[in-house]
């Protein structure tokens, strides 16, 4: 069940983000702001009179894009650079690593988007930079501790004393055992990544504030929640049920693959249990 309600959260937002703007086109204001829900206007109108439906089909395309590329180069920088951290022999390195992420993990979110906003720098690649700034410690953090684990096993002196190569061992077998954490923490991060992006692009950072974007949306009409509550409930759901499915459908994920890992490894009648995999 929670599967299926997790699969319909994302679908939902995802094919309206794909497939919304091939179905009503280009948004104008051609009626008057804050309409409410009539026949001409589903869901109404904002305050800038656009039509509210039209605006939550079209809305997603760059959210999932700024947020997509934002999380999905935190872990493409992040993952690497934890890997190697912990796999080179100079401890040093390790240290002098983990203080300095915890300068930029000690800097307030919104107060760094406030800083890069008053410089000037205003377009997407800024923002996008800002966010995988302050996703990276956290990141690395992650990555870091589930790779410490995973170097403890047996298996991977098994793996050094028969020669086998560092980028294997580290990037191979450690790499491989830290995906179901990063997978969950990606799941909650999307939300910690929209949040950010609403917050910039409230600021003006990246997105043009009369852009059809669902934060920009949430944002321009809040005040006017009690007047037209579509104009700000409708594009807030979507982004909602965004990071609520997501959740649901990789948590849904890692409970089975640890469901399955776990019947194959009990032994069938019969048969007797290899000593390794005690």
């Amino acid at each position: 069940m929670a599967k299926a309600v997790g699969w319909t959260l994302v679908i939902v937002p995802v094919l309206a983000a794909f497939f919304g703007p091939l179905l009503v086109g280009p948004v104008r204001s051609e009626s008057a702001p804050l309409l409410p829900p009539d026949a001409s206007h589903l869901l109404g109108t904002d305050v800038l009179g656009r039509d509210v439906l039209s605006l939550a089909l079209t809305g997603g395309g760059s959210v999932l894009a700024l947020a997509g590329t934002a999380l999905a180069l935190s872990y493409v920088v992040g993952v690497p650079l934890a890997l190697g951290a912990v796999g080179q022999p100079h401890r040093w390195i390790d240290r002098a690593l983990t203080r300095s992420l915890d300068l930029v993990l000690a800097m307030p979110g919104l107060l760094v988007l406030m800083v890069l906003a008053a410089t000037g720098r205003r377009t997407a690649a800024a923002l996008i930079i800002a966010v995988v700034v302050l996703q990276l410690p956290a990141v690395v953090r992650l990555v870091r501790g589930a790779a410490l684990t995973a170097g403890r096993r047996g298996a991977v002196e098994a793996m050094r004393m028969q020669g086998e190569s560092w980028w294997r061992i580290h990037f191979g077998y450690i790499g491989r055992s830290a995906l179901a954490p990063i997978a969950v923490d990606a799941g909650s991060r999307l939300s910690l990544v929209l949040y950010l992006i609403a917050s910039a692009n409230f600021l003006g950072l990246g997105l043009d504030p009369g852009t059809t974007d669902w934060a920009v949306l949430v944002e321009r009409n809040r005040e006017a929640l009690f007047l037209q509550p579509c104009a700000v409930l409708v594009p807030a759901g979507l982004l909602v049920a965004l990071c609520t499915g997501t959740n649901l459908v990789v948590d849904q994920h890692i409970a089975t693959r640890r469901s399955t890992h776990h019947r194959s490894r009990i032994p069938r009648h019969g048969e007797t249990v290899r000593a390794d995999s005690m």
